[in-house]
């Protein structure tokens, strides 16, 4: 396990570090969580480029601008209901889990009325828990929708993610088999790490009282507020496992051909070497990138989606509930066990209620510089 900085980032950006190798039956694993085969995350050198060419359009930076809309709606739906219910509130079940599910199905291409489908199914294939059949058994249920989904989609023309898959299918000989791990790799990729980061982001900001009111004073700062909940509380602690093609020199360590490495990008991003006072909430920015969303050929490619709903969830429901507050009692705060990835099964909190209509909400828009870029 790498848990420096800068060998953090030569692991992932080197092609002596095989994603493809770690994926064979002979590979070392550490749990069964693996990423759907046939996926490009599975994938390096051409296979893994073609693939990520098909559908990095849908994630451009004119793409990603044009969901604002969207999920700022969806937002806002969400806090009218906590709001016209009343503290205390779940702030998973009312907004961090149901907000990213339907940005993803509209984004996709997949009816709302389907995501209990695949909820649970998705959230079984990031438990390191769960035995090898019951994997198995979930992935099916979730391979057999998607071929159905696509199958339906077929000679539509939709300008959604799955339509693209489609054309690109038939304009650049996509298989079937890519098409379903593509989208199903995207599904799960975007799914439960957001509704982790949302709720891990705001019990930081709720746990750092001083944090929490710079943020209120000045707004403009949250671009840079988000890029460090980014790094202090990341959703996903660690990379895939690469596995070395041959014998490389890493640090003061011989990794020797065969042998697998896993990142730690939790102690990556608190590298004390590379950030100054790591554990420290700094809304003046930093200087180096951190490694929440990866790096080199494998860097998320939906970041920029999950920057946006950051961005859109965090300003509303602060400029919403300014005086927002962790409920008192042990419960308020539970986290989910037994994952690959981190986040909240439960966020209590409370405010103080202002006797008002959702249209007398003030609802400030997001600060030019916090969109996506």
């Amino acid at each position: 396990m790498v848990r420096d900085y800068t060998l953090a980032r030569q692991v992932l950006s080197d092609p002596r570090f095989s994603r493809s190798e770690a994926t064979t039956a002979h590979a070392p694993r550490f749990a069964e969580v693996q990423p759907i085969p046939q996926s490009m995350m599975s994938m390096d050198g051409y296979d893994h480029a073609r693939l990520r060419r098909i559908v990095a359009g849908a994630f451009s930076a004119q793409r990603i601008a044009a969901t604002e809309p969207t999920v700022a709606r969806l937002a806002d739906e969400h806090l009218d209901r906590l709001a016209a219910a009343g503290p205390p509130a779940d702030l998973i079940a009312g907004l961090a889990a149901p907000l990213p599910i339907a940005v993803l199905c509209g984004l996709l291409g997949v009816p709302l009325a389907d995501a209990e489908v695949f909820g649970d199914s998705v959230e079984v294939l990031f438990d390191i828990t769960s035995g090898p059949a019951e994997m198995s058994r979930r992935r099916l249920e979730l391979v057999r929708y998607m071929a159905d989904l696509l199958a339906r989609k077929t000679g539509g023309g939709d300008d959604d993610l799955l339509g693209m898959l489609i054309a690109a299918r038939d304009r650049d000989g996509m298989t079937k088999q890519e098409m379903l791990a593509m989208a199903l790799a995207l599904l799960m990729a975007g799914y439960e790490t957001t509704i982790g980061q949302i709720g891990m982001s705001v019990l930081t900001l709720l746990t750092r009282p001083d944090a929490h009111r710079a943020l209120l004073d000045d707004p403009d700062s949250l671009p840079a507020v988000v890029e460090e909940l980014l790094r202090l509380d990341s959703a996903s602690p660690l990379s895939f496992p690469r596995v070395a093609t041959e014998a490389v020199r890493l640090g003061d360590v011989d990794v020797r051909a065969g042998e697998a490495v896993i990142v730690s990008l939790m102690h990556g991003n608190r590298d004390e070497q590379v950030f100054a006072e790591p554990d420290l909430l700094r809304a003046d920015g930093r200087g180096p990138t951190h490694l929440a969303f990866g790096h080199g050929i494998h860097r998320c490619l939906g970041a920029p989606l999950a920057r946006l709903q950051l961005h859109v969830v965090l300003g509303r429901l602060l400029t919403r509930f300014p005086d927002l507050r962790l409920a008192d009692g042990p419960d308020a705060v539970r986290w989910k066990d037994g994952l690959a990835t981190r986040g909240l099964a439960r966020l209590v909190v409370e405010w103080q209620p202002v006797d008002r209509s959702p249209d007398q909400a003030t609802r400030a828009p997001l600060p030019a510089q916090a969109r996506a870029r």
